[in-house]
């Protein structure tokens, strides 16, 4: 993901001076941007405060950590039923367990065969 030369403090400033009455072509050539960078911090920032963006910031790394997380056990879960598929009665008995737990975990349904 590319990082940004401005930080969320810095947005919202310069979103405030457009606020203030200051042209947008002005700003972006006094903090060498484009419109086009202008007005899509403008979707994205306007009327928010410090304190709320940094919020919004935390709150979208949360957001991306628990979509890898559920990933991860949706993954788990459909190795479990492949080995499930595969595994001999007599291995299912220790096996059945561990994917109860898994599709629990995951939201998967399990069906022996």
């Amino acid at each position: 993901m590319k990082r940004t030369r401005y930080s969320e403090e810095q947005i919202i400033g310069i979103l405030t001076e457009h606020e203030a009455g200051a042209k947008c072509a002005d700003l972006c050539r006094k903090h060498g941007m484009s419109e086009g960078t202008f007005y899509a911090w403008k979707a994205k920032f306007s009327g928010m405060t410090v304190s709320d963006a940094k919020r919004l910031k935390t709150l979208e790394d949360e957001n991306a950590k628990l979509k890898k997380l559920l990933a991860e056990q949706m993954l788990d879960a459909a190795a479990m039923k492949k080995m499930l598929k595969k595994a001999k009665p007599a291995e299912l008995a220790g096996l059945e367990e561990s994917a109860s737990s898994l599709e629990l975990v995951a939201g998967v349904g399990f069906e022996p065969t």
